[in-house]
This record gives C-alpha cells, sequence and structure tokens, in this order.
C-alpha cells in the first residue's frame, strides 16, 4: 500500500517545547532556517556539514524544568538532586551550562569524568557509572570524592572494597539494583530485565547480598541504591513500579539489617520526540510527580525517613535542543515494486553521525533548511555515503520536488546520542557541535579533519 505523502509531510518548526525542533528554530523572511536568529546557510558556510547544532538557551531551559520539577515534588519529603547524563553528550561546555543550572553530572568513562571535572564541576555533584570501571576509572572516582560511585555488580563491590582498602579510604557507593520492570523501546535499551549485563538483581538476591558486603566492610559505605530501567519510557507507570520496588528493597534492608540507606538515584530514560507522529511525552514535571508519589506512599506505609533522591535525565535536555545540519549530494529515484517511486536522496553524513536508524530501527525526519520548500512533495529517503545499504538517515519523508545537490536538510532530535555514538567508520571524520545562541554561534567541539585521523595513524 503506498505511503501517504502527507503522513510522512517535512514537518515545520512551530517554537512549542513540546515539537521536535530546538525552540527557536524558525524559518526567515527569505523562508530558510533560523537556529536562535543564525542562518543555517550562515552556519554551514562557516563550520561545514554535516555539523550538530545545539541552541544553548533550549538546552539550558530543559535542565532548568526538570531542576524546578524536582525541587517543586520533593519539597515536602527530603529534597531531590538531578543529575544530568553526559552519555547523551558531553563536552566542557555543556558541562558548565548543567552546573550552572544546578545539575549535576551523571558519567560512565574517564573522559567522561575528566570533561566534568575540567568544566569545575564538585565531585559533590558527580556520578560514574559503568559495568566494567578499570581499576583507574575507579580511583579517579575516588581522588574526586564523587557522590555517586554506582556499584554494578558483586565481582566490581570486591574490586572498589581492595582499590579503597589498599588507598586507606572508606569509599562511599551506590548498589544498582535491576528490579525486574520491563520498560523502554529496543530491546538494547531496555536495562532492568534479569537478562542483561547490568545491576543487582533483586529477585536472585544479588541486590540484598551486595548491601550485608558493604555493611560488613570497613573501606566501604552504602550511600544508597540506584535504578535505571530503560530507555524512552513513555509510560509513568513502569517509573511507578521501578520505585515501589527500590523502595520495598531499601525498607526491608534498615529493618532487618539495622543500617541507614539515606539516598534512591531513579537513574534516567526519559522519552523524546523524534517525529511528529511519536506520542508526546510526560513534561518533567509528570515524571517528577510520579516518583513523588511512590516516595510518599512508601514513608507512609513504612513509617520510615524518606530517602533524598536523585534522577538522571540525558535525552530529555539534549536530543529536542539538537539539530543536524547535511549538505544534499546525490538525488536518485528507484522504482518500487508497487509501482510508485521512492527517491533517494543522499547526504554527507549518515551512520557515523547517527547510528540510531541502523542499531535501533529509530526514525527521524527532516526538513529543507537553505529555503523555502515548494509546494510539491516527493515520497523521500535519506541517506548516507557509507558503505551500506542500512545507512539510512532519514526512512520516508515527503520533500520538495525542487530538492537539489547542495541544499541544507536539518534532522532534528539529534542531541543524544548523534555526536556522542558517532564513529570514523570509512574513515569518514566527526561532525563537530556548534551552539548557537542570541544570534551567535560557536565551536563547543570541533570537527575532526581526515589530518586529524592520519595523524594517529603510526605509519603515516
Amino acid at each position: 500500500m503506498p505511503v501517504s505523502l502527507e503522513n510522512i509531510a517535512a514537518p515545520e518548526p512551530d517554537g512549542s517545547p513540546v515539537g521536535i525542533w530546538p525552540v527557536s528554530v524558525a524559518r526567515n523572511a527569505s523562508g530558510a532556517f533560523e537556529i536562535a536568529g543564525v542562518p543555517a546557510a550562515q552556519i554551514a558556510a562557516e563550520f561545514g556539514t554535516p555539523l550538530f547544532v545545539i541552541d544553548e538557551a533550549d538546552m539550558r531551559g530543559r535542565a532548568a524544568a526538570w531542576k524546578r520539577a524536582m525541587d517543586q515534588a520533593f519539597a515536602g519529603l527530603a529534597g531531590a538532586d538531578v543529575f544530568y547524563a553526559g552519555k547523551a553528550f558531553l563536552s566542557v561546555g555543556v558541562a558548565r551550562w548543567m552546573g550552572e543550572e544546578g545539575l549535576g553530572i551523571d558519567t560512565c568513562s574517564e573522559t567522561e569524568l575528566e570533561t566534568a571535572l575540567r568544566a569545575g564541576i564538585p565531585g559533590r555533584l558527580l556520578g560514574l557509572h559503568g559495568n566494567g570501571k578499570s581499576v583507574r576509572e575507579i580511583g579517579m572516582a575516588l581522588d574526586a570524592g564523587v557522590a555517586h560511585l554506582v556499584v554494578d555488580s558483586l565481582a566490581e563491590l570486591a574490586l572498589v572494597e581492595k582499590i579503597a582498602a589498599g588507598r586507606g579510604q572508606k569509599a562511599s557507593i551506590m548498589l544498582r539494583v535491576t528490579t525486574g520492570v520491563h520498560a523502554g523501546g529496543h530491546e538494547f535499551i531496555a536495562t532492568a530485565h534479569e537478562d542483561q549485563k547490568f545491576g543487582l538483581s533483586i529477585a536472585a538476591g544479588t541486590a540484598r547480598r551486595a548491601i550485608e558486603e558493604t555493611l560488613a566492610s570497613a573501606s566501604l559505605e552504602l550511600a544508597g541504591l540506584h535504578s535505571h530501567i530503560g530507555s524512552q519510557i513513555l509510560n509513568l507507570d513502569a517509573f511507578s513500579r521501578a520505585a515501589e520496588a527500590t523502595l520495598a528493597l531499601r525498607a526491608a534492608a534498615m529493618r532487618e539489617l539495622g543500617c541507614e540507606i539515606p539516598e534512591i538515584d531513579f537513574g534516567g530514560g526519559y522519552a523524546v520526540r523524534y517525529t511528529v507522529l511519536d506520542d508526546l511525552a510526560p513534561a518533567p514535571v509528570e515524571y517528577a510527580t510520579a516518583l513523588a508519589a511512590a516516595v510518599r506512599a512508601n514513608v507512609e506505609a513504612t513509617g520510615l525517613p524518606a530517602p533524598h533522591v536523585s534522577i538522571e535525565p540525558g535525552r530529555s535536555i539534549a536530543a529536542p535542543a539538537c539539530l543536524t545540519l547535511y549538505t544534499v549530494g546525490t538525488i536518485k529515484p528507484v522504482q518500487l515494486e508497487d509501482g510508485t517511486t521512492r527517491r533517494y536522496v543522499s547526504v554527507d553524513g549518515g551512520m557515523s553521525d547517527n547510528i540510531r536508524p541502523a542499531l535501533y530501527g529509530s526514525d527521524y525526519t527532516c526538513a529543507l533548511a537553505s529555503r523555502r520548500p515548494s509546494d510539491d512533495a516527493v515520497r523521500t529517503r535519506v541517506v548516507g555515503k557509507h558503505c551500506e545499504s542500512g545507512d539510512i538517515v532519514v526512512r520516508d519523508v515527503a520533500l520538495s520536488a525542487q530538492l537539489a545537490p547542495g541544499d541544507l536538510l536539518a534532522v532534528p532530535a539529534t542531541g543524544a546520542y548523534g555526536r556522542s555514538m558517532a564513529s570514523n567508520y570509512n574513515m569518514l571524520p566527526r561532525p563537530g557541535v556548534v551552539a548557537v545562541r542570541d544570534g551567535q554561534a560557536r565551536w563547543l567541539v570541533r570537527s575532526e579533519t581526515p589530518a586529524d585521523l592520519l595523524a594517529l595513524d603510526a605509519d603515516a
């Protein structure tokens, strides 16, 4: 059955925070995109394409909305913190923005942690995750005094204990628990089921055993529990059920072991829209309210003091505030078996700057950004320049029949995890990231060049 062009029409920016474009994106009098007052063509001419473009004020506003929502929801309890999940996209500049908006930074590698430290984020506002932390990474976390050193397994618990004992320190840790709540989209981004690499199982008893071993160690201090159930989650009930399971584990341990567990981190996974056909994601205040309700219910049922709560939004802050600019290359019509024609439009990037369509089957959309589109539209597939048939940027979109080589296309909602998952496949340099605000544009992360890649070749 032929695809309706109406259903795949290129979306126009509307300035809405629940839309799919950064809020400052608009068409100017000539019909071209502007982002925070900077014409897309000017950005492309100065910085090149492909290029990630972040609306700084939009990203800051989304971070501030999370902080405000959590502060309000947990005002009558023990308070809350928000840690930006750096895996979505992290640079020194972004880390500084998050710190200035009152957020901490959650990291999961040596370089992410070092980036946050170079931005001046104090240890009390840092976290370190990961199921395979190195001795060096654990040592860095202890040196920095990170608030959330999140232990992922019994083996890692023993490793952290050994390192802390050898340094004559007492490591304050959080234990990542697996609640069994299944949520999220693709199997690869659901992280609370049993048969996967993350966490200490509540059902299997390893979470309880980890609590007991932590309490028995002279080199460990139990700061709290951590739960993360997946990514791109629209269902508030999933967060509520995971919170209830984690709170129940906390209550049982505090009563039966006579210990204090002062904090719970409920992780991230908060959804965003990628196309206009996607459902609206709950607002930060809705997520915060659901989590606070679970905490209040547990406090009322158990009589225990409320835990201090933290969360780790990343995608919901970074993704909608960013778009990717591409330059159109070759254009080729392809006859399909149903008698229709699909136009293939190649751009100067692809799966090396957005792996999600190939990895997860994720859907994106795009719009003509360098000029106003004509009224006619053609069914189009936007593809990259890599030697893979699965190198698809946008699977189906209706774009102007007058599209031509040299035009600019803009793909929204690429702030997570475009640059952070980018690769050098086919030896393409990774695109840079530009921040725009108040009519000005500047580098956050410079684009790589072929010279950069060859500089690492020992025989070049």
